[in-house]
């Protein structure tokens, strides 16, 4: 049995889109439970389009979320003249023909075609005519001679068998007239090149698969297998595209994900395992298979990836967490300084409650990290006499502690509650405020404790409260 060979085939355009990461994913973890290979083809023929910085976007993404292919990129471009010698071999052989129609005739079939309201199908002047009635000013393209006859089934290993009528696919181009080969021609040559076994992409390349089946049998090579992945829509409904919010990989990093998480999320994204919701990378390989994947579009539910990102958070080992919100700031936030880098460490207990994201807990330290208290203007309004002699008391009880834990902070703070006949929130309110600027926040003993000693004597001497 031939070895499983699975791509990924993105073209360096722009961002990495959610529904390619779906999709690599996909492919990497079906021919990782197969012990296959799994490779990574970079489509850059779009020569204008295509951008380094975009390739090298795609590269570190997959990283980020974990996904490695085997070898080296494969660069479209470079085998280039490979495509064309197919092209010529399929010229020779009969199956293509140089079509000398002019654009302005083409716009015109198309014209007709938007006005009986119906899909545009070239009409093969040229498939038959002499060459020799070829007009001398115009150079032209190569086009492949399609099955006018009959239908065509593609066996998809989701969707089912698929049945086509042959002649609503046109003849399409596979050399443009200034001789480069075209998207159709160049995947057929590159995954026969690659070797591959099984094509695992969106189900709106359904089209190009009868197209590059019909390439494929033309030059009598072995046919993969095939595999349409339902697209991925929005929570209303319609199809997601690079200009619906949060649609790249970049997207989600910028807010805080983690990449185990959205893995996950992507995972469960149109595919499922019995009741199982959380997987480990490891389940993910074991369990993965074709057969799970359902035929509908799936809704991309942001709400969801928040929960499960902060299943995440809660469960993952602290260390890791740690390292990933320090990776986190200095790529999107502000790196923290040295001296605050402890006390974030030890309070990360505190500030990863109710946080979902990355960046939560980057906003529940900025307490710790900035050096002055920044008071909300209304929350500082709430510090009256009242509340400016419940911070003085406070502070005058707290200087002589020598050992900072909750067993010596409770009994200060009860003395106060019953000292000025208030309840907790008398005392608590009005010190959270003093240390962190806000009344909300992390628990007033949680605070105490992040800051150190000399830090919460410090900002409980702060002129703007006393």
């Amino acid at each position: 049995m031939k070895k499983v060979a699975t791509r990924f085939a993105p073209s360096p355009t722009g961002p990495l889109h959610i529904g390619g990461v779906r999709t690599a994913l996909f492919n990497w973890l079906y021919s990782k439970n197969l012990k296959g290979n799994f490779y990574l083809r970079i489509e850059d023929t779009d020569k204008e389009r295509s951008k380094d910085k975009f390739k090298n976007q795609i590269i570190k993404s997959l990283k980020w979320i974990g996904i490695n292919y085997d070898g080296e990129e494969y660069i479209q471009s470079k085998k280039i003249e490979d495509h064309i010698k197919v092209a010529n071999d399929l010229l020779k052989n009969g199956f293509a023909y140089k079509c000398y129609c002019s654009n302005e005739e083409i716009e015109e079939q198309k014209k007709r075609a938007r006005q009986k309201k119906i899909p545009y199908i070239y009409d093969r002047k040229w498939r038959d005519k002499d060459e020799k009635e070829a007009p001398k000013n115009i150079q032209p393209v190569v086009r492949f001679k399609s099955k006018i006859d009959g239908t065509s089934i593609l066996k998809d290993l989701v969707q089912g068998n698929v049945e086509i009528e042959n002649n609503t696919i046109e003849d399409f181009v596979i050399l443009r007239n200034d001789g480069t080969p075209t998207y159709n021609l160049s995947a057929s040559v590159d995954d026969h090149q690659m070797s591959m076994t099984h094509i695992i992409r969106g189900d709106d390349h359904k089209i190009n698969t009868f197209k590059q089946i019909q390439i494929y049998e033309a030059m009598k090579w072995e046919l993969p297998s095939f595999a349409h992945i339902p697209l991925i829509h929005t929570i209303e409904g319609k199809k997601l595209s690079k200009r619906d919010q949060a649609s790249t990989l970049d997207d989600y990093s910028k807010i805080g994900i983690m990449p185990d998480a959205l893995r996950n999320y992507l995972l469960r994204l149109g595919w499922s395992f019995k009741d199982k919701e959380i997987f480990t990378l490891e389940e993910s390989i074991q369990y993965f298979n074709l057969d799970g994947i359902g035929k509908s579009p799936s809704k991309l539910d942001m709400s969801r990836i928040l929960s499960i990102n902060e299943h995440y958070i809660k469960n993952i080992n602290e260390k890791d967490l740690f390292n990933q919100l320090i990776n986190y700031c200095q790529i999107y936030k502000n790196e923290i300084k040295k001296d605050k880098v402890d006390k974030i460490r030890k309070s990360l207990t505190i500030l990863k409650n109710k946080a979902k994201t990355l960046e939560d807990i980057f906003n529940n330290c900025q307490y710790i990290v900035n050096d002055e208290v920044n008071f909300n203007k209304e929350d500082l309004a709430l510090i009256d006499n009242k509340a400016k002699k419940i911070i003085s008391e406070f502070y005058n009880k707290f200087k002589e502690i020598n050992q900072l834990n909750r067993e010596n902070l409770e009994p200060i703070v009860q003395d106060l509650i019953k000292s000025n006949e208030i309840n907790f929130k008398g005392v608590g309110q009005p010190l959270r405020i003093a240390l962190t600027g806000s009344k909300f926040g992390p628990g007033i003993y949680d605070i105490i404790m992040s800051l150190g000693k000399d830090d919460v004597e410090k900002r409980l001497t702060n002129k703007v409260i006393s």
